[in-house]
């Protein structure tokens, strides 16, 4: 992989985790890397919370809350002037900024510029709640249904995505729903997904409330995985041969 493709951002969203972000800001600050957070239209204002980081990181924010996708997407945009890759983490400090350094190894070290998924282990040993676990499980599954690469964890958002294939992939969920099928859409134009193993802490309290709404978020899912299986039964999930979303 050519060195000047080799620059690295980290993009962190946040919604309603002003009690934590500091804390998730500060260890990812060791990395040494340009630090973007996307406030998601959040009603406890984060924004105070960081305020000591600035203008170490860039901080941008959503009028009113748009999804976790539109906040990556906000972030990507922002990183693709001073970056190749975006590396994403959650707010909630349930990974560990450090362990980037493996996924930028791996994004470095593949001969293709790959998505680089972080893949959560012995969740039920570090108390994860059993929806987490079952999601996960769920989402696996359908994702293989729709045509996304066989991965353990496609709902890790500790992930190393090379820019900017990413934003030409044509993703079009906005929500939680995005990081599902950015993979599928990744697997379809022929772009490389891998996965690197990495650690995660769930503290309890409320601030691990998730912010998953079991009944929109399940119409969600519904849609995007029946939209892209459709598409996959009707063969309109190839690309046109010899083309891909970068060039």
């Amino acid at each position: 992989m050519a060195g000047d493709r080799d620059r690295f951002a980290l993009v962190i969203p946040v919604y309603n985790h002003a009690a934590r972000v500091a804390a998730v800001v500060h260890r990812s600050l060791a990395l040494n890397l340009p630090l973007i957070v996307v406030d998601d239209g959040s009603g406890d204002d984060p924004a105070a919370a960081l305020k000591p980081f600035l203008p170490r990181i860039r901080l941008l924010r959503h009028r009113f809350n748009r999804g976790k996708g539109a906040a990556l997407l906000t972030g990507f945009r922002e990183a693709v002037g001073i970056a190749d890759w975006a590396l994403t983490l959650d707010a909630d400090g349930q990974h560990d900024p450090a362990e980037a350094r493996r996924l930028m190894a791996a994004a470095r070290a593949h001969a293709r510029r790959p998505i680089v998924v972080g893949a959560r282990r012995r969740m039920r040993r570090a108390r994860a709640p059993w929806t987490s676990r079952f999601g996960r499980g769920f989402s696996n599954f359908w994702v293989r249904m729709a045509g996304g690469p066989p991965i353990t964890d496609t709902q890790s958002g500790f992930r190393a995505y090379p820019l900017p294939e990413t934003l030409a992939l044509g993703v079009k969920a906005r929500r939680f729903q995005y990081e599902i099928e950015v993979l599928v859409q990744a697997r379809r134009r022929a772009m490389p997904v891998i996965e690197v193993p990495v650690s995660v802490t769930y503290q309890p309290g409320a601030e691990r409330v998730s912010h998953f709404h079991p009944f929109f978020d399940f119409l969600r899912n519904f849609g995007v995985f029946s939209r892209l299986i459709t598409q996959r039964v009707l063969g309109l999930d190839t690309p046109k041969k010899g083309r891909r979303p970068w060039g």
